[in-house]
């Protein structure tokens, strides 16, 4: 005998709710503190040339501290997408993720080789407003994951790529209003977040990549022995040399594409997360005689 899906019908106080927006993923006191923990150790990971001294062993291994982070990164964010996977992650925001993943996946393409031409970025945006953060977390690894292995980008750099992704993603997903503001605010707010969390994760990116150069760069460089100012000035020279106009280029390509394409794309978000009721209580009775 079959069962019948059944829906209940929302409790009188949210039938008056207005704008009231679902989450494919609401995350509890385990699904935070496991990503607490690790975006602390993945800030570790990022800034850790910032933070030892120069006599300590990562220094001295300065070619092969961010293997050892990447390694650990991987099982970290890992462990973080089961734990959120647990917290609710159910069938219909299983598709919706993979949809949306395989969708940024195949933007990220479009501009390689060319100066910021990232398209995927503005599609994270969007996605991390609609879905929540701990949708957004999942979904920016799991993108920036496929995207490596469409491009052939896999390598030391791409757990931190997972991780940086992942925030970017999440951070959407914790912008304020989410039930009240729409229109031209809401659409100004994704811009500007965009605008400046492309140039975040551009900034936290070259940060993963920088003490890998070792000598071939010598002014702008980690110097192992050289000072926290000292490093800090040749990061700061190693970005407005190699990245800066990559980065802006990024960050203007996601504020264009979230003001000409945000209004439509939210809709559509918005229309299936509706349609799909991930927090819509579901009970499985007979069907009647």
């Amino acid at each position: 005998m079959t069962a019948v899906e059944r829906r209940k019908p929302a409790a009188r106080g949210q039938a008056t709710a207005v704008h009231r927006q679902a989450r494919a993923v609401r995350l509890g006191p385990r699904s935070w503190s496991a990503l607490l923990l690790v975006s602390a150790v993945g800030v570790v990971a990022f800034t850790w040339p910032f933070l030892a001294p120069p006599t300590s062993t990562l220094s001295a291994h300065a070619q092969d501290a961010p293997w050892l982070f990447a390694g650990l990164l991987v099982l970290l964010v890992a462990v973080v997408a089961a734990t959120i996977s647990e917290s609710g992650l159910g069938a219909k925001a299983v598709a919706m993720l993979g949809v949306l993943a395989a969708t940024g996946a195949a933007l990220r393409p479009i501009g390689a080789g060319t100066a910021g031409i990232e398209p995927m970025f503005f599609l994270m945006v969007l996605s991390g407003r609609v879905l929540g953060p701990g949708f957004g977390f999942v979904l920016g690894a799991i993108t920036m994951f496929a995207s490596a292995l469409l491009t052939g980008g896999v390598g030391p750099w791409m757990p931190f790529q997972m991780l940086a992704m992942g925030w970017f993603t999440m951070g959407a997903g914790l912008l304020p209003g989410p039930d009240r503001l729409r229109g031209r605010t809401e659409l100004a707010l994704l811009a500007a977040y965009g605008f400046l969390a492309a140039f975040a994760y551009g900034t936290a990116m070259n940060m993963a990549g920088w003490p890998f150069m070792g000598e071939l760069a010598s002014r702008v460089s980690f110097d192992p022995d050289g000072t926290v100012p000292s490093n800090l000035a040749r990061f700061v020279a190693y970005c407005v040399t190699t990245s800066l106009g990559w980065d802006l280029g990024r960050a203007l390509v996601t504020v264009v594409l979230t003001c000409a394409l945000g209004p439509a794309i939210l809709r559509a978000l918005r229309r299936a997360t509706r349609r799909a009721a991930f927090e819509a209580p579901v009970t499985f009775e007979p069907p009647q005689p």
